[in-house]
């Protein structure tokens, strides 16, 4: 049985995951190395002390300013590393401590980047989906099955749910290509749809791709009935992806067969 003390652990291991998350939202759009520049001010360049990187707390302590130059840091980071550390707490209150909650807290920290990086800078970068293909491809052979909610996966179903996932949004990019032309969809979208059909398998995928594409629909539609967006402006599709994913990889059995109920 998970403790509330294990739960308690694997937050503030949250906590630094996201730290480091953050460094990759900001270094790897711009092709910077995540590993060899050591943290600093964006504003004054200011190399940051141990002080200034404690998760979430330093972000406290220092009222969202930079100690130096006084820039304010941005809201994005206690906010990734919040959001880490209660997704950490979370998935080892559903999962236990387990082989599945490892591959999951990895997925959250794959679907975390690319959920922010792309609401930033309207990207879904290449190296993190491949590199979440090849994982994925090897976590098919351990993610075993638990009762109703937790399926086996198997490497046949994460291929057929990969297939499955870049046909299906392949179809909703060139659909949308030839309405909007260069304002769609970007083919970035594509490949994030073979790596979520990969990770939660066949059938799984049409639920996850399915609620993505529903929810950023429906945010589509508030926004431009709020004026916030005109109808041809694009709305990032990746965030709403990778948020269904995460769904599906806890309630997607119970999703599918609620859904299938009503058929």
């Amino acid at each position: 049985m998970t403790t509330a003390l294990q739960m308690a652990m694997l937050a503030l291991l949250g906590l630094s995951v996201g730290s480091f998350l953050n460094v990759c939202i900001d270094r790897l759009p711009a092709g910077r190395s995540i590993a060899r520049l050591a943290s600093h001010c964006e504003t004054c360049n200011q190399k940051l002390s141990a002080r200034d990187l404690v998760p979430l707390f330093s972000y406290l302590w220092l009222r969202g300013r930079c100690r130096r130059c006084g820039a304010r840091i941005p809201l994005r980071l206690p906010l990734v590393e919040l959001a880490t550390a209660l997704i950490f707490a979370f998935l080892t209150w559903n999962y236990g401590l387990n082989l599945q909650l490892a591959i999951v807290l990895v997925y959250a920290c794959i679907f975390l980047t690319i959920f922010f990086i792309d609401l930033e800078q309207q990207l879904v970068l290449d190296i993190v989906v491949y590199l979440g293909m090849a994982l994925a491809l090897a976590f098919s052979f351990f993610w075993l099955g638990f009762g109703d909610y937790w399926p086996s996966l198997g490497i046949a179903s994460a291929l057929l749910g990969g297939v499955v996932g870049a046909i299906f949004m392949l179809l909703a990019y060139l659909v949308s290509r030839a309405i909007y032309g260069s304002e769609a969809m970007g083919f970035g979208d594509v490949l994030l749809a073979a790596l979520i059909g990969m990770a939660v398998g066949f059938p799984l995928v049409l639920i996850a791709l399915l609620m993505g594409i529903l929810g950023g629909g429906l945010v589509a539609i508030v926004l431009v009935a709020l004026r916030r967006k005109r109808r041809r402006d694009t709305i990032p599709l990746a965030p709403f992806l990778a948020t269904a994913t995460m769904v599906t990889l806890v309630w997607g059995i119970p999703i599918l067969d609620w859904y299938s109920g009503l058929l």
